[in-house]
């Protein structure tokens, strides 16, 4: 038996990444979570390619989402926001019914840290992933903390594998 390489172990590649932050009341100026999601994208050598704040109208996040695949240059999107079970939190709903591949291993793990870190409140995330055109999908709770634990734990972590997936 030869000891070829895991095909992950080839030469990084830069993954062109979308930030999408689902809020009301957020500004480019108090959008912490999603200053540190292109903090942390950029420190990995990903290429965070837009950068955006949405209200969270499902239709609108729908259209934003079709627009990106359209482009053909983004590979991941991660949203911050809107998963919660408040009334206007409806970035769940919007990305259930568009997901072509639902990745239900993200939400369990994510909601699986996230009770190591702040408790049982970690039952009213929604966080969600799966794939939409050729593109992986993120939805993450809006706090500067989720993001951080999302990406550093999770999305960074298997990003590579599983664009290299989409791509087989």
């Amino acid at each position: 038996m030869t000891n070829a390489p895991h095909p992950d172990d080839r030469q990084f590649t830069p993954i062109n990444c979308a930030i999408i932050t689902i809020s009301d009341t957020r500004t480019t100026e108090t959008d912490t979570g999603g200053q540190l999601a292109s903090q942390l994208i950029g420190n990995a050598g990903h290429k965070v390619k837009l950068y955006k704040i949405l209200p969270d109208e499902p239709e609108q996040i729908i259209a934003l989402l079709s627009e990106i695949a359209a482009q053909d240059s983004i590979q991941a999107v991660i949203l911050s926001g809107g998963t919660g079970i408040a009334p206007r939190d409806r970035t769940y709903e919007a990305l259930s019914g568009l997901l072509e591949k639902v990745l239900p291993g993200f939400g369990e793990l994510f909601r699986s840290l996230s009770y190591a870190e702040i408790g049982s409140r970690a039952i009213s995330s929604r966080s969600i992933a799966g794939t939409y055109r050729q593109m992986m999908i993120f939805a993450l709770p809006g706090s500067r903390g989720a993001v951080e634990l999302g990406l550093t734990k999770i999305i960074l972590p298997e990003l590579p594998h599983l664009i290299k997936q989409l791509q087989l």
